[in-house]
């Protein structure tokens, strides 16, 4: 089983990727979880054709204690099982919270042993790596971390301090950064600043996701491009990153 967090600085299309790359492990004939542990929750709309997923967090709080994976689950295209942590009241609480607190029922449903997944995917803010949101990487839940930014100051910023937080954890054997997702936004020497910082930090550049309306199309159907057209030349990059990192 490989278990992959992939964090970045909110905004940068981290869900988009995440639920392209769960849907192109499904298309190859993996089964999947992908947890989303962001307060939004709307990482896995795009694997449920728009629709939103009720979040854990909302579950507890109007006193709906789940018992079994069907109650905060849904499956999503490909068979991807959909889960979202979600997060406090807007303004009120820690906002990582809500990712311990599922992942703590997640395990008294033995979510892992139920399902048997090949990948479990957790799509985590990184904004703030602190508290609930470093859990998949100090909790040991995660294998490796991908980072997902682009050219952009603030991006590659938030994905500095993905890295550092990840370091921190190195002598205890959890998490490792296994490389960096560029999802190119357009910005002027975009691929050569990522190259820079990547090499500065002795990270691999794992894909380049270049722009493409193809994406914002399928996001317009609540599909991902696989879901779409697995054949286009953006869905086949998604399928060749998930076989990168099988390997």
């Amino acid at each position: 089983m490989y278990k992959l967090a992939i964090y970045g600085k909110g905004g940068i299309g981290k869900s988009t990727m995440t639920s392209n790359l769960a849907a192109a492990f499904s298309f190859s004939g993996k089964k999947v979880i992908q947890i989303g542990c962001d307060p939004k929750a709307d990482s896995t709309m795009n694997l449920l054709g728009g629709r939103t997923l009720t979040p854990v967090m909302d579950l507890l709080r109007d006193d709906r204690d789940p018992e079994t994976i069907e109650d905060i689950s849904a499956i999503g295209y490909g068979g991807v099982v959909c889960i979202e942590t979600g997060g406090p009241t807007p303004g009120l609480g820690c906002a990582g919270r809500g990712i311990i607190t599922t992942f703590n029922i997640l395990k008294e449903l033995e979510l892992v042993e139920r399902v048997r997944p090949d990948v479990i995917l957790f799509d985590v803010l990184g904004d703030v790596v602190c508290g609930g949101f470093a859990a998949p990487i100090r909790e040991g839940y995660a294998d490796e971390v991908m980072i997902v930014t682009s050219g952009e100051k603030m991006a590659l910023y938030a994905a500095d301090n993905i890295n550092k937080a990840v370091k921190n954890f190195e002598d205890r054997s959890y998490a490792k950064v296994r490389g960096i997702l560029l999802n190119k936004r357009n910005v002027p020497d975009e691929d050569a600043k990522v190259r820079e910082f990547a090499s500065e930090r002795n990270l691999d550049i794992i894909s380049v996701i270049p722009r493409s309306d193809d994406i914002n199309v399928a996001e317009e159907q609540g599909k991902t491009v696989i879901e779409m057209d697995p054949s286009s030349s953006i869905s086949r990059r998604f399928i060749e990153l998930a076989r990168t990192l099988a390997e």
